[in-house]
């Protein structure tokens, strides 16, 4: 990596370091230790989440057109700002205030910290630099979360003041030291004017007219309603009512997960970077679908206590095996179909449909997984080989070195371009950034 790129790196790592401080007690924090009750720890969890939708659609275009680091150093210092508030509240108006403050903010990082990313790799080096960022990501929230676990007190309101201190801190840390990055020239400023000195095309309606980014986006929110967004709600309260797992075992099932991450990030890199994109995320939905059906045996299967609670750790582990497969996947994918002068778009247009399905997932998930033991396990299943399906009918949209990469770093072919009135000649082919063979000039 180079210097932007690690400087980038250790920001991103720093900031979930910070989240991983508070993220786990946000509701105990809200409920139980302001005393505000489960209806406004809900309302806040809810605001939360909303405010990512409210500014998520703007975010695109503001990098776009401004560049990635002046949007991830406000929205650093937005995040600190709602951290810090958040901290010291103690009445419903504030703490709500806060949350949405404090989740805006950490809603524009996301594809603030992606498009940086994508500016100071290539195509060679993207696949790493994503799978790096969701390895160092994971890493930071299981060390925050560990560490925070130990410094927070039910009884002592200011233990966790400090807590979220500390996360404005490594907001603070990853605006100062994103500050410092020098980023090389936008790669959205080459070849985005036409020859006319008209503007180049861009907005929502060039996304949703690029067929294959609707179906990842479609393929996206799948992904992420039928994993992460049960993690905490639906596949939680299945564990502890069907499978009557301890909830203190949902901890660890969470350890496992990350662990699995952290473990084999990088040799399952090493399996898949050369591989087919859209066959990769198909193997994903057939890992998962195994995953929920021994969550199945965990709760259905009538087996012993013990075997019910190794059965629901392995779940959350076969997920974070998924996981390590996507993070090298998706998310380069995305910035691979994104035209030059909309990169911070697609990245953020990606985002938002994350955020939709991390909103609809708990809501659906929730009531399913605590009183619909059975259909649950099987609608998820379903979802989990529709994953494969679209997977693979979106490979059927991509060039071949978006659905390979590898592909780019093989040796041009030179072929025979016919020129009239003359003889044959050999001109090397080129492949643009779309993965479409140029125009022929004469």
């Amino acid at each position: 990596m180079g210097a932007a790129l690690r400087r980038i790196q250790l920001g991103s790592a720093l900031s979930a370091f910070g989240l991983g401080f508070t993220v786990p007690y946000l509701y105990v924090y809200v409920a139980q230790v302001r005393d505000l009750g489960a209806g406004t720890a809900g309302v806040v969890l809810a605001v939360f989440a909303m405010a990512a939708l409210a500014v998520l659609p703007f975010t695109g275009r503001a990098i776009d057109r401004r560049g990635p680091l002046p949007v991830l150093i406000v929205a650093a210092g937005a995040a600190a700002v709602g951290a810090c508030a958040l901290g010291v509240s103690d009445g419903v108006t504030s703490a709500v205030l806060s949350a949405a403050v404090l989740g805006a903010g950490t809603a524009v990082m996301q594809p603030a910290l992606a498009t940086m990313l994508v500016w100071c790799s290539s195509a060679a080096t993207r696949t790493r630099a994503f799978a790096m960022q969701f390895f160092l990501q994971n890493l930071g929230l299981g060390i925050g979360g560990l560490v925070g676990g130990q410094l927070v007190d039910v009884d002592r309101p200011s233990s966790f003041t400090l807590l979220f201190l500390i996360e404005a801190a490594m907001f603070v840390v990853l605006g100062v030291v994103a500050a410092t990055v020098r980023m090389p020239r936008a790669p959205s400023l080459a070849g985005t004017v036409p020859a006319d000195g008209a503007a180049p095309k861009a907005g929502l309606r060039v996304l949703l007219s690029h067929r294959a980014m609707v179906q990842l986006c479609v393929l996206g929110f799948v992904i992420f309603f039928a994993c992460y967004g049960q993690f905490e709600s639906g596949l939680a309260a299945y564990g502890t009512d069907a499978a009557g797992i301890d909830p203190s075992t949902l901890g660890i099932a969470l350890a496992a997960n990350t662990a699995v991450i952290v473990v084999a990030q990088f040799v399952v890199l090493r399996l898949v970077e050369r591989r087919s994109r859209s066959r990769v995320i198909a193997w994903v939905g057939l890992i998962w679908a195994f995953a929920w059906i021994v969550a199945g045996y965990a709760g259905l299967g009538h087996g012993s206590q013990t075997m019910a609670t190794a059965a629901m750790i392995s779940t959350y582990a076969l997920f974070g095996l998924g996981e390590a497969m996507l993070s090298p996947t998706v998310a380069p994918l995305v910035a691979d179909l994104a035209p030059e002068s909309m990169v911070g778009q697609y990245n953020s247009a990606f985002a938002l449909v994350k955020q939709l399905a991390l909103a609809v997932g708990p809501a659906v998930g929730g009531p399913m997984g605590a009183s619909l033991h059975g259909p649950y396990i099987v609608t998820f299943v379903l979802f989990s080989l529709g994953i494969s399906v679209l997977a693979l009918k979106l490979g059927r949209h991509l060039s071949p070195v978006q659905d390979k990469p590898s592909l780019a770093a093989a040796p041009s072919r030179v072929v025979a371009v016919s020129v009239p009135g003359s003889e044959p000649v050999t001109a090397p082919t080129a492949v643009r950034r779309d993965g479409s063979a140029p125009t022929a000039v004469h």
